[in-house]
């Protein structure tokens, strides 16, 4: 079992069930998936880029990434119906909680100027999404074989039905929000 279920399972269900008085421990909000995207509009002209991509989210989070493709074709951007223009892996289950983990307490740690994320990422049904500007922060990352930087979003799927329970729920995990 993964350290961070552990650590759910013992501590913050318990403080969560005291704090909004749930009857049950299977009305405490947990997580249901976590979602890595990285769009990539280069991919209209140069399609290599999506081969480094898939290779560092492979690399991240130790699952093999799906390629997007584009829903509509948008002339001004030059882009077509069914143009691969991004890759996206969903993690659940122990690959969900170790990739948490490895966010929470390495890769953020290592942003310049980092002062904690903020707490508006919220979507007002307890869901999260954090948005990356370098994939270098993750150490699996060499730093000699990276050709471009590349940014990416992350967003944490909760149970929780509102942003309150949400943001109590990651911050308990050990999110790093703002003061």
């Amino acid at each position: 079992m993964p350290r961070l279920q552990d650590f759910y399972r013992s501590e913050v269900v318990p403080k969560l069930k005291e704090k909004f008085r749930y009857g049950n421990d299977m009305r405490v909000p947990r997580l249901s998936k976590v979602i890595i995207n990285m769009g990539l509009g280069e991919a209209i002209e140069n399609i290599k880029i999506l081969d480094s991509a898939i290779e560092e989210i492979g690399i991240i989070t130790g699952q093999k990434p799906v390629i997007t493709k584009s829903r509509k074709s948008i002339s001004n951007f030059k882009l077509r119906e069914g143009v691969p223009i991004g890759v996206m892996v969903t993690l659940r289950r122990a690959n969900m909680f170790y990739f948490l983990d490895k966010l929470m307490g390495i890769a953020l740690p290592r942003v310049r100027d980092f002062r904690g994320v903020s707490a508006k990422g919220f979507d007002g049904r307890g869901n999260y999404t954090l948005g990356i500007k370098e994939q270098i922060i993750f150490s699996e990352i060499n730093y000699d074989k990276i050709d471009k930087i590349k940014g990416m979003n992350i967003t944490i799927v909760t149970t929780a039905r509102t942003d309150e329970e949400g943001m109590e729920l990651l911050r308990l995990l050990g999110m790093p929000f703002r003061a």
